[in-house]
């Protein structure tokens, strides 16, 4: 595992206090605010320096039901090998729904959503993976994310969702403690479970960022200081495993160079003394119990107690040659898509017809299969490894995406199941970022527009969800705002119309009826500037 050190989010804004920064190991880069072939020069500089560059993907979506686009994987490819990254990182998360998996139109989220933690979107995440493996230069780490919502029906936690998923691709992880904070405050997920449950050895490095609590809700926000809470997550962290490297981020509302370096200097001291402790405390005296999480195969042999396995996910190699009790199969999960060879379930570890181990071979699905699926890689080692996920599932996860997906962006009812304040609360705060990213990527329009920018844009936005990336929804509302006689002055009106005419290229919005009214509007626009 590389061994990264202390680093912070590169961005634009803060670029130049970044480069007189000491101490700093390395940067993480959005990787689609970069271009290969044209670096920020701050950015050309810090490589100089040696300092490491990680690329920081958000816009796969490996949670979705599509497989990765092959473009995007592409430009994130290039974007490694530019910046000569030793890894790059995405999420788990979908961004978009729709399309021809439901026959719908597509809607883009414009935000990371949760997956829901179930067999079918294992599945699929799985295999998204496992591509995305396949066409990267560098390994591939993924990151698990922040929710303001709960899926109903999830049948693992986060910690089973996250080790299946590494056992099954040997993807590793990034771990955003601020995001089990999150979840913590809004789906009332316990942090220190959750890393119980995680295979540290897998982690690549660790995401440290501020937020805000507003109305019972944790917003992570990354414009304000990382609180207390997040740092006693990293020390749980940390006092499992000393992670490869750590990272603070920080997008908006930069404060003063000097209050970012502390913060620093706060994760470092909090990371040095939760490992140092952890040190201190690894010699246990004779006899005293240990819990110890190894990789598969690790607990072959093993004699264990009824209470160890309560609620654990079992791999296929991890049971291999384990005697246990029949009570202790009580609540084990296993995954669904190992198969049980031929004759095993009459070797279930306790005398046929006794209560607990027939409740618990009932509960393992006639597919699961306890061989042939390797612990660690990202290639085929064996015919189950090389099952695809059904189209079924996938059309499944597609449906059940969509119809959230919709129901935040386009206005539809929430679907069964879910909490409604909280989807609302979703929603605005998708719309209200959608305006922000506008604003940035199309910063004339609030000039042109003024005070009226916000409160026009989200009556836009409420009506028509985004359907392709930002610079178009910024050319969208620019459209729809001169389709109805705004803005009313005149001056202002004329400068939106210049603005769109010269973004909108050679050609109007396919299939929009306004297509002759805005080729007659360029022509005149032509014409009245040949005649000065």
């Amino acid at each position: 595992m590389v061994r990264l050190g202390t680093g912070i989010g590169w961005r634009p804004e803060i670029a130049d206090a970044v480069e007189r920064m000491t101490g700093i190991d390395w940067v993480e880069v959005v990787a689609e605010n970069v271009c290969p072939g044209h670096l920020p020069d701050s950015l050309a500089r810090l490589r100089e320096r040696g300092v490491t560059v990680v690329p920081h993907g958000v816009s796969l979506g490996l949670g979705g039901a599509d497989r990765p686009d092959e473009a995007r994987l592409a430009a994130l490819a290039e974007r490694a090998t530019a910046l000569g990254a030793p890894l790059v990182t995405e999420h788990i998360a979908f961004v978009r729904a729709g399309g021809p998996l439901t026959a719908s139109q597509r809607l883009e989220a414009g935000h990371l959503l949760p997956v829901p933690r179930t067999r079918d979107a294992l599945a699929v995440l799985c295999e998204n993976v496992r591509a995305a493996q396949d066409a990267l230069p560098v390994p591939l780490a993924v990151e698990n994310i922040a929710a303001l919502f709960s899926w109903p029906g999830e049948e693992m936690t986060e910690g089973q969702f996250l080790y299946e998923l590494v056992e099954r691709t040997g993807v590793r992880l990034l771990i955003d403690v601020a995001n089990l904070h999150t979840n913590h405050v809004n789906r009332g997920e316990d942090p220190v479970k959750a890393l119980d449950g995680l295979p540290v050895e897998a982690l690549a490095y660790v995401h440290v960022a501020g937020g805000f609590e507003r109305d019972g809700v944790w917003h992570d926000s990354h414009a304000h200081p990382v609180p207390p809470a997040v740092l006693d997550v990293l020390a749980e962290l940390a006092s499992r495993t000393a992670p490869p490297g750590v990272l603070l981020e920080r997008d908006e509302n930069f404060p003063e160079p000097a209050e970012l370096e502390r913060e620093l200097e706060q994760i470092r001291t909090t990371v040095r003394r939760a490992v140092a402790g952890a040190s201190a405390g690894a010699s246990l005296p004779a006899g005293a119990a240990a819990e110890v999480r190894g990789p598969a195969g690790a607990v072959a042999g093993l004699s264990v107690r009824a209470e160890a396995l309560a609620g654990v996910s079992v791999s296929a190699e991890a049971v291999a040659g384990v005697s246990v009790s029949a009570e202790a199969v009580a609540g084990v999960s296993v995954p669904a898509e190992v198969r049980v060879p031929a004759g095993a379930a009459a070797e279930v570890l306790a005398p046929a017809g006794t209560g607990a181990a027939a409740e618990a071979a009932a509960a393992v699905p006639a597919t699961a299969v306890l061989a042939g699926v390797p612990a660690q890689g990202r290639g085929p080692a064996g015919a189950a490894d090389e099952v695809l996920a059904q189209a079924a599932v996938r059309e499944r996860v597609a449906l059940a995406q969509t119809s959230l997906l919709s129901a935040l962006v386009a206005g539809t009812p929430a679907p069964e199941g879910f909490d409604r304040v909280r989807l609302a609360v979703q929603g605005r705060a998708l719309a209200a970022k959608r305006a922000d990213v506008v604003a940035k990527v199309a910063p004339e329009l609030p000039d042109i527009l003024g005070a009226a920018y916000r409160k026009d844009f989200l009556a836009y936005a409420a009506r028509r969800p985004m359907t392709d990336g930002y610079r178009r929804d910024a050319l969208a509302f620019a459209e729809h705002l001169l389709l109805t006689g705004r803005p009313e002055d005149a001056d202002a009106r004329g400068r939106l119309t210049r603005w769109w005419l010269d973004r909108s290229g050679p050609r109007p919005l396919e299939g929009r009826p306004v297509a002759r009214w805005l080729r007659a509007a360029r022509f005149a626009l032509r014409r009245r500037h040949a005649h000065r």
